[in-house]
């Protein structure tokens, strides 16, 4: 450690040391682990995000090749003993958390994202951006609705609106999701800025930030982000957001940060930021109180019933019964399931087409058999 290092070390002890002497808490300042190796802009430009966090008050030891008097050094030659540097600080409690571009996360860990909306410049979590809750897609956006929530409330949103961006599986996940909020664990659903509604959003949904966490899948979150950051720079650079985020569920230990190659120094310095609030905030005491209450509403077996039939023969297609002018549309089936809802329908004799609407798949029939029609898809489980 150099001199001016030791000098910067004793002056945060006694600026801590006031600290608690004027607020009564001897609480540290959080202190975030950042490996800088492996940038596309360089390390020059790591160092300065870690340069502007510390002077917002963030203790922050930098892994790297680099020097500087301001912030505290960790030698590394490259990225490999960068990680290796970064594990040992997080092991044995010399950092609270680290920022870092790459981590193996595995099966049951994902990133919750923090970006700003264009739209409106409203601040909106991404869940999620890297990693994979489940090797199965709709239980997987059920446990990123949760993480979702588990990083917004430890970031101080004490009530976070949830909204499921329209991808593939949306549909099951927000039936998922609502009996789990029946069951008792308090989701806020957020509300589409659309006429029609609901909490399945939309691109304008995104982009006008109409909820404060967005569920999705991580290669979707993945992309969003990286549009999101750098839609201002022609994507070379990051400029906007605070990066990917913390790996959150799956048993993760250690807090971990994800910022991108391409992120500049204005993302990593707010990925470290976030670090820190999540360490202020006791993030891990946050994460214990919301998986009991979602696992007290059912969560494992919402979660298991969201799971695949084991494959079985399919039954003979059912022949199409005459055909009708349909003009009433059934929403909110999962284009997975769409052509068994049909087949369903015909082998009762009700005539239906599939279709996609600008909200995503319908399944269309006439208005005279409406209702029947609904009672029998509302049976075989395609609407809730």
């Amino acid at each position: 450690m150099n001199e001016s290092a030791v000098r910067n070390m004793i002056a945060d002890t006694f600026l801590d040391m006031a600290r608690a002497l004027e607020t009564g808490s001897c609480t540290r300042r959080p202190c975030i682990a950042l490996a800088g190796t492996d940038s596309e802009h360089g390390e020059a430009e790591v160092l300065r995000a870690a340069k502007q966090a510390a002077k917002s008050g963030v203790e922050v030891l930098y892994i790297g090749t680099l020097q500087d008097d301001e912030v505290e050094t960790v030698y590394a030659e490259n990225a490999d003993e960068a990680h290796r540097q970064m594990q040992k600080l997080l092991e044995t409690g010399r950092a609270d958390g680290a920022v870092t571009m790459h981590y193996p996360f595995p099966i049951g860990t994902a990133t919750v994202g923090r970006a700003v909306t264009p739209g409106r410049g409203k601040e909106m979590f991404l869940a999620t951006t890297t990693g994979a809750a489940s090797a199965d897609r709709v239980q997987a956006m059920v446990r990123n609705a949760v993480s979702g929530i588990i990083a917004a409330k430890a970031c101080g949103v004490a009530e976070p609106t949830v909204g499921i961006l329209n991808v593939e599986g949306a549909r099951k996940a927000e039936s998922a999701l609502r009996r789990l909020a029946a069951n008792g664990y308090p989701i806020t659903f957020a509300e589409s800025a659309r006429a029609d509604g609901g909490c399945v959003m939309r691109g304008n949904d995104l982009l006008a930030g109409s909820c404060d966490v967005m569920v999705t899948d991580s290669l979707t979150g993945n992309l969003l982000m990286k549009m999101l950051s750098a839609f201002t720079t022609g994507g070379s650079y990051e400029a906007a957001g605070s990066g990917y985020g913390p790996g959150i569920g799956g048993g993760q230990k250690e807090l971990v940060l994800i910022v991108s190659r391409a992120s500049g120094a204005p993302v990593i310095a707010n990925a470290v930021r976030y670090a820190a609030q999540l360490v202020q905030n006791d993030y891990r005491a946050v994460e214990k109180a919301e998986l009991a209450a979602a696992n007290a509403a059912g969560l494992c077996e919402i979660l298991e019933s969201c799971r695949p039939a084991p494959a079985a023969e399919k039954p003979k297609a059912a022949a199409a019964p005459p055909k009708e002018v349909v003009t009433f549309a059934f929403a909110g089936i999962d284009v997975m399931d769409l052509e068994d809802a049909v087949q369903c329908l015909w082998a009762q004799g009700v005539y239906a087409e599939s279709g996609m609407g600008c909200t995503g798949p319908v399944v269309l029939v006439s208005e005279a058999n409406r209702e029947r029609a609904k009672a029998l898809l509302t049976a075989g489980g395609w609407l809730g």
